[in-house]
Parts: C-alpha cells; sequence; structure tokens
C-alpha cells in the first residue's frame, strides 16, 4: 500500500521548514524559562513534543523520498542529517533527572537540536538546487 504512493519532494522542503519552525521555537521556549530561573511546564512540553513529532514525521517522509530513488548518492549523509536532531532529545531522556532537570540543559539540547537541523536544511537545500544544475 505505501510503496504505491509517491510522496513529491516538496512535501519533504515543507516539512524541513516545520522542523525548522517547531526546533526554534522549543529553543526560544527553554532559554525564556532558562533564563526567568522556571522549569518546563506543560506548555513547554507540548512545544518539546510537537519539535520531535516534526523530525520524526521528516524523517519518515526523507525515508519514503530514498525508497522512491531520490538522493541515493548521499545516502549517510540524509541519514545522519534526519535522525541527528531527534538524538539530542533521546540523550536528553536518558539523562538522569537531575541533569534532565537542570536549569540550562533544556537550552543546550533545544539549540543543538535546531542547529543541526538547520545545517542539515541547508545542506539539502543545497543538494537539490546541485540536482537541478
Amino acid at each position: 500500500m505505501i510503496d504505491s504512493i509517491w510522496v513529491p519532494s516538496s512535501v519533504h522542503v515543507t516539512t524541513g521548514m516545520l522542523v525548522l519552525v517547531t526546533t526554534l521555537l522549543a529553543t526560544v521556549v527553554t532559554a525564556v524559562l532558562a533564563v526567568r530561573r522556571r522549569p518546563l511546564g506543560a506548555g513547554a512540553h507540548a512545544v518539546l513534543i510537537a519539535a520531535q513529532v516534526a523530525l520524526m514525521a521528516q524523517a519518515v517522509i526523507g525515508i519514503k523520498l530514498l525508497d522512491q530513488g531520490l538522493g541515493p548518492l548521499q545516502l549517510f549523509v540524509h541519514y545522519l542529517g534526519g535522525l541527528g536532531p531527534l538524538l539530542f532529545f533521546f540523550v536528553w531522556y536518558w539523562l538522569p533527572s537531575r541533569l534532565r532537570d537542570a536549569r540550562w540543559t533544556p537550552l543546550i539540547v533545544t539549540g543543538s537540536a535546531f542547529l543541526f537541523a538547520l545545517m542539515a536544511f541547508g545542506i539539502g537545500q543545497s543538494y537539490v538546487a546541485g540536482q537541478g544544475a
């Protein structure tokens, strides 16, 4: 069933932008809370979950595009770029609670995820631009 579905690459670009927006929002929210010395509340956790869901959707769409034969020349880079930002969240959940709840840890995690996603998006855009030339 899923093999018969054709996903246009524009969907990947759109979800990539969604990833950038949600990870940036998570970074801003955790920065504000860190500066104000406040713990993560339900709203902050909702933003973190939204960022992770966007990252997972982007990875699934990317895998489907690779399955369709798009971008196979840089396969490892695609997997690394797609799953790298999500790794920061995985590591954060594995930390002991005293480190996970530390004031600056959520900001470091979300900021790292945003920067990695921004880098991957930039590399992806340059790759696509190079394919069209």
